[in-house]
């Protein structure tokens, strides 16, 4: 694959992570309002800040936050995976201060597993469509 290829694809893939954080943030603060504040002036800059940290996030500390717990989640059978992302949350929280607060530990483990299963689905679905179609130009090529 060229490289610039590549680099296209990881905007891509940056761009429709960083959208659907974004909506899962916005739609979880509508829903649940009293467990979830994120701050109402420029309320979708902030959806928006909180999602680029925790993509940053996602691509920096979770591989040593999962490389750290691996003996906690291989005793739960892969269940104490979406504490990670819970770990992540709270990190964008003490980042942001009062821009974005998460009250509650279980509206913010169903934040994380709404992330985890957004994660799962388009790596599942579009970025394996994408790296597939671009795998068969190059071998027809």
């Amino acid at each position: 694959m060229h490289k610039s290829k590549y680099n296209f694809m990881k905007f891509i893939d940056w761009i429709i992570r960083i959208l659907g954080y974004t909506v899962i943030l916005m739609l979880m603060t509508l829903v649940f309002k009293n467990t979830l504040y994120i701050d109402n002036s420029y309320y979708g800059l902030w959806c928006l800040i909180a999602s680029v940290l925790i993509y940053l996030l996602n691509k920096t500390v979770k591989p040593f936050l999962i490389w750290l717990t691996i003996p906690i989640t291989g005793v739960t059978l892969g269940l104490f995976y979406p504490f990670i992302n819970l770990i992540i949350l709270k990190i964008v929280s003490f980042i942001l201060g009062d821009h974005f607060n998460l009250y509650g530990i279980w509206f913010a483990v169903l934040v994380a597993i709404s992330i985890s299963v957004l994660n799962v689905i388009l790596d599942m679905t579009v970025f394996k469509r994408l790296t597939f179609k671009e795998a068969k130009n190059e071998a027809n090529n």
